[in-house]
């Protein structure tokens, strides 16, 4: 009998690869069963899931990750996108950086915000895409951008400082963590009137000494990263 559900593990992942020929209500049947079955094995691991094998509405792949987190003790972190690109910048980082113990519920948000968009939330958020300028982000706790951050975030919202923001392409209009502002140097114009634009880095921002630090991610930075 053909196996129409199977798990594959990657580096701080699981991939869940799914036949493309029977129907959507039997594979989220089929799906639940798996992921009951492994719970013993993948207990409260904190993941991305990569979803493979057949085309799916973002609808459908909110039920899927319903069914996962309903039947087993899973944190996932994010939905893994087709971007092979920011799949990567992403695994390399969440290697090294992972969410403070309490903060495990994280949550994530797919697609990007444009202006006059908002997300609040009282948990860490992923977000697979771009914030856009007008655009904005609340969250209680840490915010991680797989994308360009052009909008408004505040991490720490209620009110601690002992958070972070990381982005892609970190470019934003207000970043405020707990009741601290980055104030970062403007960008730099040429003596032609064009705006230079130096190679994009995945770069993280941070509180220390009282003021909002913000970093290029390097290994080294993140085998010393503490809050």
């Amino acid at each position: 009998m053909k196996n129409s559900v199977i798990l594959k593990s990657f580096p701080n992942g699981i991939s869940v690869i799914m036949d493309s020929t029977i129907s959507f209500e039997d594979l989220l049947e089929k799906i639940a069963l798996k992921f009951r079955e492994a719970d013993g094995f993948f207990k409260n691991a904190s993941v991305a899931i990569s979803l493979e094998g057949r085309e799916l509405t973002e609808d459908q792949e909110r039920e899927i990750l319903d069914a996962i987190t309903q039947n087993s003790r899973l944190n996932i972190l994010c939905l893994m996108g087709k971007d092979e690109e920011k799949n990567l910048k992403f695994l390399g980082v969440q290697n090294h950086l992972n969410f403070q113990e309490d903060e495990n519920s994280g949550q994530f948000y797919r697609g990007t915000l444009y202006e006059g968009a908002s997300i609040e939330t009282e948990h860490s958020i992923i977000i697979l895409g771009d914030v856009c300028e007008g655009s904005r982000v609340y969250s209680n706790k840490d915010v991680v951008i797989l994308g360009a951050l052009r909008g408004d975030v505040y991490a720490g919202a209620g009110g601690n400082n002992n958070h972070f923001v990381v982005a892609l392409d970190m470019n934003p209009g207000i970043l405020q963590i707990g009741d601290l502002v980055y104030s970062g140097q403007p960008q730099k114009t040429s003596r032609w009137g064009f705006h230079k634009h130096p190679q994009t880095v995945p770069k993280i921002a941070y509180t220390y000494n009282g003021a909002v630090q913000m970093e290029s991610i390097t290994k080294e930075l993140l085998d010393n990263f503490t809050l």
